[in-house]
């Protein structure tokens, strides 16, 4: 029979909350689960039931995974606290590690989803188990010894003068000693540096102030095996009185894997920042000079790498492309696909004249390597400069705007076929010609600007960026895109960027001379 699960799950996305629980399911839990996205609603589910796990988004409109943990931890309740996020950098990372997080793993490479959850409740047993173990060992010594018998954590208990007395059989395990091989001698021998532990074979209280307190903040330092092995410890201390005499429980944990998995996080890390300056090499370095028009462009990740593209495609005819794009999720995967399709366009757009051949042929390639588990908007324009005439193809991209000189609207570049990459046979259609005049402004946003949110829950709104351009009409293109990305930070009042922020303006001007 597959083991029965409570799940708590913290997620504003009703799909990413039941992927998560098929591959529990897979992993064969029987779960039974209930998802909030509100601090209210996880108070209310911890209140109507017991949980054995949650499992936490980092960052959703209304609550966070740190505010989630501090809304657990004030309960008192000891639950395997895990992160899914789409991704955070290494800091954010490990100070939820730091502040109780028990494991953070990134959407869309849930591959140790079912091990870290096996892990944590394993953890979690343990915690318990030494908590109720402090609790007993006032009633009975032997009950402490049964107790700790099973814990995987290295567990002494010391005397007043730091000689050790008990031990139970994971110090073996640990550092490789036999209870009759440690038991007599002083603590520090599982150390490789007594020094820095400050000992002075006197009461262990009186070594660190508070060290003996139960519930102080545990140590790291390095414990020295019986080979001769150096590994990372943290080490707790619990105090205790028995039979009149002071006695000091020593919780010795070897966090090997622990600091793997950190050391691994840095060089995830390091990675996102190595993708991150490659991704802006594929920026435009600088818009097209056209003589009669002022063109720019600016894409603001909201990760270490985003899935935004923009760009400026030479095409057949003197012909200039105006491509706008957003692939699906942010991060590492997604910033790669976007370099993909940034690829092809470039090499299909020198070949054609239409911004629809050159997305049907784009999305050809794309559909085979994506199977269709992930895809990409993309709203290409194809600008002739002389004739001053825009037409346009969108594969299911947000709607761009043609504003007049007073900013009003006058065409609007609707969707005219579905994303790159989710049907091979696609054949996308071109607009009729849209002809510009002097004092036009061509305005190509991604949704992360539109569905940009403010603390109230209210989203910035395609309207609020239209307003942004036109109270801006008369400055440069660089300064209106500047101004739009300022007003989505604004509205936002600092909150973290949850996507991709992009926005591509032309201006059209007077008739060159």
């Amino acid at each position: 029979m597959n083991e029965p699960l409570r799940v708590l799950v913290i997620e504003d996305s009703e799909f990413d909350a039941a992927m998560l629980v098929n591959l529990l399911r897979q992993g064969g839990y029987t779960v039974m689960w209930e998802r909030v996205e509100t601090g209210e609603g996880m108070r209310e589910a911890l209140a109507r039931a017991s949980w054995d796990l949650v499992i936490s988004d980092h960052q959703m409109p209304q609550f966070s995974a740190p505010e989630a943990l501090a809304l657990l931890q004030a309960t008192g309740q000891d639950l395997p606290f895990l992160i899914v996020s789409g991704g955070i950098g290494e800091a954010t990372a490990v100070a939820a590690m730091k502040a109780g997080a028990h494991d953070y793993l990134i959407k869309g490479q849930l591959g140790r989803l079912v091990p870290a959850v096996e892990r944590e409740l394993r953890e979690a047993a343990n915690r318990a188990a030494r908590r109720q173990a402090e609790r007993s060992l006032a009633e009975s010594e032997l009950r402490y010894r049964l107790l700790f018998e099973n814990s995987p954590d290295a567990v002494a208990l010391l005397d007043a003068q730091g000689q050790i007395r008990f031990v139970n059989p994971a110090v073996e395990a640990v550092f490789g000693y036999t209870a009759a091989e440690i038991v007599g001698h002083s603590f520090v021998d599982l150390l490789a540096s007594p020094a820095s532990f400050g000992w002075r074979r006197e009461t262990l209280a009186k070594v660190e102030p508070g060290l003996g307190r139960a519930g102080g903040r545990p140590l790291e330092m390095v414990g020295r095996r019986k080979d001769g092995q150096e590994i990372p410890v943290e080490i707790g201390f619990g105090e205790m009185e028995m039979e009149g005499q002071k006695w000091v429980i020593g919780f010795i944990r070897d966090v090997t894997e622990r600091k793997k998995a950190e050391k691994r996080l840095r060089e995830a890390a390091l990675e996102f920042q190595v993708a991150r300056e490659i991704q802006e090499r594929l920026f435009p370095k600088s818009p097209p000079a056209l003589p009669g028009y002022d063109i720019a462009g600016a894409s603001w990740p909201a990760a270490a790498t985003g899935g935004d593209y923009y760009d400026y495609l030479p095409m057949l005819d003197e012909g200039l492309g105006l491509v706008i794009g957003d692939v699906t999720g942010h991060g590492l995967g997604p910033a790669l696909l976007m370099a993909e399709t940034r690829a092809y366009l470039r090499i299909v757009a020198l070949n054609r004249h239409c911004p629809s051949e050159v997305l049907t042929r784009a999305n050809r390639v794309l559909a085979e390597d994506l199977g269709g588990e992930r895809f990409v908007t993309v709203l290409l324009a194809r600008l002739d400069p002389p004739a001053r005439r825009l037409v346009y193809a969108n594969a299911g991209h947000p709607p761009g705007h043609v504003l007049g000189p007073q900013g009003e609207i006058k065409c609007t570049l609707k969707r005219t076929g579905m994303p790159l990459g989710l049907q091979l046979d696609t054949i996308y259609a071109d607009s009729q010609p849209v002809a510009l005049e002097p004092g036009d402004l061509v305005v190509l946003l991604t949704d992360g600007i539109e569905e940009a949110m403010a603390p109230d829950d209210s989203v910035f709104s395609v309207e609020r960026a239209l307003e942004v351009v036109r109270a801006n009409r008369h400055r440069a293109a660089r300064d209106i895109v500047e101004a739009i990305y300022a007003a989505v930070r604004d509205f936002s009042q600092g909150a973290p960027q949850a996507d991709d922020v992009t926005a591509v303006v032309v201006k059209v001007l007077a008739e060159p001379a």
